[in-house]
């Protein structure tokens, strides 16, 4: 079976590839849960940050906004003391304040998946890349992406992670076209992957 160049053979990155990578996300949660994972990424592995995943979880209440929207500093420098996690005080702190920025997008869109989905007009961006040094680093959308969510609080959200998130969230197809994931994504009913 072929995968992307990046899969390797590490069973937690095949799973997480074949499972999730490119699998459209419409749950404020867990679309919350990845903009914290991919902020916590920069100038790190993503490897890193997903043997960390579970500890984010445990470390973060499941990551879900309302309560860490409602983090003080006691709670942060709990946080600064784990070490299952990346213990960067501006990379806490972005993770709080995205939180309580989300929870005012949710106030005026209904949904952060409303807001966030409406990038790439609702629909997954089905790309066709050929070989891995085609796809790139950040796109129209995502520096439109990153431009907004800073103006409204959002931190470590530059157009880099912002593509990047918008690959694990399913906003964009990236699977290489030999990748036996990208004709499923890309053939998928609208909705089935919700």
């Amino acid at each position: 079976m072929q995968r992307c160049f990046w899969a390797g053979t590490d069973p937690l990155y095949v799973a997480y590839h074949d499972a999730e990578w490119g699998v459209p996300v419409h749950d404020d949660r867990l679309l919350y849960e990845f903009l914290v994972l991919e902020g916590a990424q920069a100038g790190l592995s993503w490897r890193t940050i997903l043997n960390k995943r579970e500890n984010y979880r445990a470390a973060f209440d499941n990551l879900e906004p309302r309560i860490v929207a409602r983090y003080d500093d006691r709670k942060v420098a709990e946080l600064l003391a784990n070490p299952g996690i990346v213990r960067n005080r501006l990379k806490v702190a972005a993770a709080i304040q995205n939180a309580r920025s989300l929870l005012a997008v949710q106030e005026e869109f209904g949904t952060f998946d409303a807001y966030i989905w409406g990038f790439v007009g609702g629909r997954p961006i089905v790309n066709t890349w050929a070989e891995p040094a085609a796809i790139p680093a950040e796109t129209e959308e995502s520096r439109a992406m990153s431009r907004d969510l800073r103006r409204r609080g959002f931190r470590f959200v530059g157009p880099t992670i912002c593509y990047a998130y918008m690959q694990a969230v399913g906003m964009v197809n990236d699977h290489t076209v030999d990748c036996f994931r990208h004709r499923q994504l890309a053939e998928a009913p609208a909705g089935a992957n919700d």
